[in-house]
């Protein structure tokens, strides 16, 4: 087959390693599961070229078992790194992320919109290694020039952010940054790969909680981080002498995930949609907070750079409502469940306040946020307007 496939080809067609059993060869759809610690090899030289570094396989359970490494493999044609590696978790692979390119005496800029245990290890664990971190407003763009200092190593951004959505300029601020030789990392777990390529707006590091969209199914604790060309070596060193690897289990579940990724997306865009849609349109509701909407105050950002868009957004009723009713509110919906993370099936609510360090437009105010699931989107409004009822 010559001619290029789809991208929902390529996510379900991929190189397969087979086993053979009683001269046999076992050809299963999924890939196979291997599992353990202890990996033994055919003989002493094998051994001896293990201790020396050398070895070209695999020598130990921590050394990227076939399925992290199928998984990686995938992730990296999708994301277009130079090098993509797994992580237990998403804020583990954030984590990893940050002590891979940071040192004691370095200053890192840190959106103020971002992932709130991101924001914690910046500012309680990392700035006890003497590395100085400062916020910056969730919708910064060039002007992040006023914020630079020479000893700026590292820029963090999410965009859009957590819970308040905000969507940063993200070419004027890697131009400002290359000119400076600064590292520009980007979590770009709500848009997936496949809404959004930060790579070609010249980010240096993506950042992937596969926990998310990319599984799909609230099963998996799982992360990737993905490279350029120049910081792939360097990347690769760190995770090689901290040997997290990723559970091998959790793995195989994101390549399955990853099979169906397009058209789940595809149900979780439009639904969101419609139902954020249907929120503009109520008296409850004084704004909704979703990117693709042309009342989202960067929707200019949104259509530049995206190509798509994801089931999680947020809205904020008017102030008099919030309050004791709220709460109310939330326990009178039947098909949201109540629950952290987001980008599986099932649609999910959660309320809170954006507890930002920048005061922005939402500060002290409440706000709700949904991940509208794999449901009828008709059934979720009608199950909304029963929340909607304790405002009446």
């Amino acid at each position: 087959m010559t001619e290029k496939l789809h991208l929902a080809t390529q996510l379900i067609h991929e190189e397969q390693r087979f086993d053979t059993v009683g001269g046999k060869t076992i050809k299963t759809i999924n890939p196979a599961m291997y599992t353990g610690s202890t990996v033994l090899f055919d003989n002493c030289e094998d051994l001896r070229l293990a201790n020396a570094g050398e070895y070209p396989g695999i020598v130990y359970g921590t050394d990227r078992l076939p399925p992290q490494r199928s998984f990686e493999k995938k992730m990296e044609e999708l994301e277009g790194s130079a090098l993509t590696r797994a992580f237990p978790s998403g804020i583990s692979a954030i984590i990893n992320t940050l002590l891979t390119f940071t040192s004691s005496g370095d200053h890192v800029l840190i959106c103020d919109n971002v992932y709130g245990p991101t924001a914690a290890f910046c500012s309680k664990i990392l700035s006890k290694y003497d590395v100085a971190i400062d916020f910056l407003p969730p919708d910064i763009g060039s002007d992040i020039v006023q914020y630079l200092q020479p000893n700026t190593r590292l820029i963090y951004l999410e965009s859009p952010g957590s819970n308040t959505f905000e969507l940063q300029d993200i070419p004027a601020i890697t131009k400002q940054a290359t000119k400076r030789d600064i590292i520009t990392v980007v979590d770009n777990t709500w848009a997936t790969p496949l809404f959004l390529n930060p790579f070609a707006l010249g980010v240096d590091i993506i950042i992937q909680s596969v926990t998310k969209y990319i599984s799909g199914h609230s099963d998996v604790l799982l992360g990737t981080v993905s490279v350029n060309q120049r910081y792939a070596e360097e990347f690769d060193n760190f995770y090689q002498v901290m040997e997290t690897f990723a559970p091998p289990q959790d793995c195989y579940l994101a390549l399955r995930g990853l099979k169906t990724l397009p058209v789940r997306l595809a149900y979780h865009q439009q639904a969101a949609l419609e139902v954020a849609q249907w929120l503009e349109q109520q008296p409850s509701v004084e704004r909704v907070l979703h990117p693709a909407l042309p009342s989202h105050p960067q929707h200019h950002l949104w259509q530049r750079d995206f190509s798509g868009s994801s089931g999680l957004f947020a809205f904020l009723v008017h102030k008099k409502w919030e309050g004791p009713l709220l709460p109310q509110f939330v326990d009178n919906l039947d098909l949201f469940g109540i629950g952290y993370s987001w980008g599986g099936y099932k649609s999910l609510v959660t309320i809170g306040s954006s507890n930002r360090r920048k005061q922005g437009n939402y500060a002290n105010r409440t706000i709700i946020r949904l991940n509208i699931g794999l449901e009828d989107p008709g059934d979720l409004i009608n199950d909304l307007k029963k929340g909607f009822m304790v405002f009446q």
